[in-house]
């Protein structure tokens, strides 16, 4: 991972690190960690990842700059574990929705995985931010998808256990597709045309997966 150079009013404080940052490793170390990186959700969110700055993070939080370059050698280093902590709590949610699946009738388990993404970037967002900054993608940013697809089999599992294997784990990817494009509608249209619009798919995501786990669907 390259290093961005400090910006204005914070090269003082990063002159005089140690070779690497360090782990927390008392309770109170970990709080602290914990708002630098909700100060950094907001600081990314408000300005994007290029304009913001590691003394406005510090800011943010009500920290010292040198509290913040403690823990987080650079901006990069602030994103990737602002990006692994909302990386933890979108599967956090589509485990929730994988227990809940048994008991979901399909249509409903379609409306709730068509809205999925977009929840959760309402929920976070920076995260948009984050998973499209500019460079190469990160280990971790590059396997968001695949997990993504894998829970998302995972959840028709749960919810089907009758289906065919083999024709759930080419659902998933269709499905996890029109999750996408639900996201996508968010940046196409907005007010009235994006309410229904976004109904709309909700209402195909539900019936796709309706006729397609039916227990006479064709396999």
């Amino acid at each position: 991972m390259s290093v961005t150079p400090p910006g204005a009013g914070e090269s003082a404080g990063a002159a005089d690190l140690p070779a690497a940052a360090r782990a927390p490793r008392r309770a109170r170390g970990h709080l602290r960690v914990d708002a630098l990186l909700a100060a950094a959700a907001e600081v990314f969110a408000d300005k994007g990842f290029d304009a913001a700055t590691m003394t406005e993070i510090a800011a943010q939080s009500g920290s010292s700059i040198g509290s913040l370059y403690q823990f987080f050698r650079t901006k990069e280093a602030v994103a990737e574990a602002l990006l692994g902590t909302q990386v933890d709590a979108l599967w956090l949610r589509l485990d929730g929705m994988a227990e809940r699946a048994p008991a979901l009738a399909t249509r409903e388990l379609g409306r709730a995985l068509a809205t999925c993404l977009v929840d959760f970037r309402v929920d976070h967002p920076s995260f948009a931010t984050l998973v499209e900054r500019p460079g190469p993608p990160s280990p971790l940013v590059a396997g968001v998808r695949r997990k993504v697809r894998e829970r998302v089999e995972a959840i028709l599992v749960r919810h089907a256990p009758h289906a065919d294997r083999k024709a759930l784990r080419a659902m998933a990817p269709v499905v996890q597709h029109v999750m996408k494009s639900a996201v996508q509608l968010r940046g196409d249209l907005e007010g009235a045309d994006l309410k229904a619009a976004a109904r709309e798919l909700e209402t195909m995501l539900a019936g796709y997966l309706s006729a397609r786990l039916a227990p006479d669907a064709p396999r």
